[in-house]
């Protein structure tokens, strides 16, 4: 109990002293992220690192609010009501129903400010979980950040960003291990985007159970896509024995995208000692997103180009 209370003294201090556009290259702040957030400060700790109240226009989302429904207001209705479900895990579906009404109408500002956005399954599960944390408006603002900073591109229309980033997946998964890599890869086809785009799109809501998750968004919010990288590869080794064992993509798919709690470690703390043990080098990510970014714009030009010229070509994303 002292210890909890001293961390959170530790971060009440941080929090008041540091600046929010700062956190995400304070290494104390990181060193702290490690050590543990409790959840009296979580949310605060993620609008800090999402530097959410630089963004936030008193007023706005009253008012967006009052402009009402869009036009996918009904699936997404459909979607919290659990009418259809999120990798089939119920626990998600039950944060869902917790977080109450405040998810589709978050949701309904947020597409009434930025329409061009597609809307998927992943978009109420991410609301949801910080409508848990966080007041509405705050979690509005928060959630807007995270989509500015790191994931908005996964819903934008004609966006290549999820397929170059589950390619950075897929090379990562051959470097640490290459058995797996050749059986889903290879043997069974899987492309990388069906892997990673629940996992991604969503940010490991329900993928992982609610303690394990909030570990996860802690460390994510501070270092970015690497760290989903990360996680993506961590779940592979805990589930190792069962997907070399699976034949079939389907049950493939379904035990990476909702591992049993078995196969996890025996508590969140040693869940993100083994993420952070991933052999992976997160600048050589970000310089390889980079490169690969620019490749596929390139690839995608000369592709309307042909088209224009009464060819068609199709997108490959590159391997180096």
């Amino acid at each position: 109990m002292e210890a909890h209370r001293n961390r959170e003294l530790k971060w009440m201090s941080l929090l008041s002293t540091s600046q929010p556009s700062q956190a995400r290259k304070s290494k104390k702040i990181r060193k702290l992220l490690l050590d543990g957030v409790p959840s009296s400060v979580r949310y605060l700790v993620w609008s800090h690192l999402t530097d959410g109240k630089a963004r936030c226009v008193p007023g706005v989302y009253t008012q967006l609010c009052k402009r009402g429904r869009v036009p996918v207001s009904e699936e997404m209705e459909k979607d919290v009501n659990a009418e259809r479900g999120w990798f089939g895990a119920q626990d998600q579906l039950k944060v869902l129903a917790e977080a109450g009404g405040g998810v589709v109408q978050l949701l309904q500002a947020y597409l009434n400010m930025v329409p061009d956005i597609q809307y998927t399954l992943g978009l109420p599960h991410i609301v949801g979980q910080l409508l848990l944390l966080a007041p509405e408006e705050d979690a509005f603002w928060i959630f807007i950040s995270i989509m500015d900073t790191h994931i908005r591109p996964y819903f934008s229309s004609g966006s290549t960003q999820l397929e170059v980033d589950s390619a950075l997946f897929a090379r990562a998964l051959e470097v640490n291990d290459a058995a797996v890599a050749k059986k889903l890869l290879v043997d069974m086809g899987i492309s990388p985007s069906l892997i990673c785009a629940p996992w991604f799109s969503s940010l490991y809501v329900g993928c992982l159970p609610p303690e394990y998750l909030v570990r996860t968004w802690d460390l994510f919010l501070y270092d970015g896509i690497p760290f989903l990288i990360r996680v993506g590869l961590a779940i592979i080794a805990f589930v190792r024995r069962q997907v070399l064992e699976c034949t079939s993509e389907e049950a493939v798919l379904a035990i990476l995208h909702h591992p049993p709690a078995s196969n996890l470690p025996p508590t969140p703390e040693n869940y993100l000692s083994f993420v952070q043990s991933i052999k992976l080098k997160d600048d050589d990510v970000r310089k390889q997103r980079i490169k690969m970014e620019a490749q596929v714009k390139r690839q995608t030009q000369q592709g309307m180009a042909r088209m224009g010229a009464g060819t068609t070509g199709s997108i490959s994303l590159p391997r180096a």
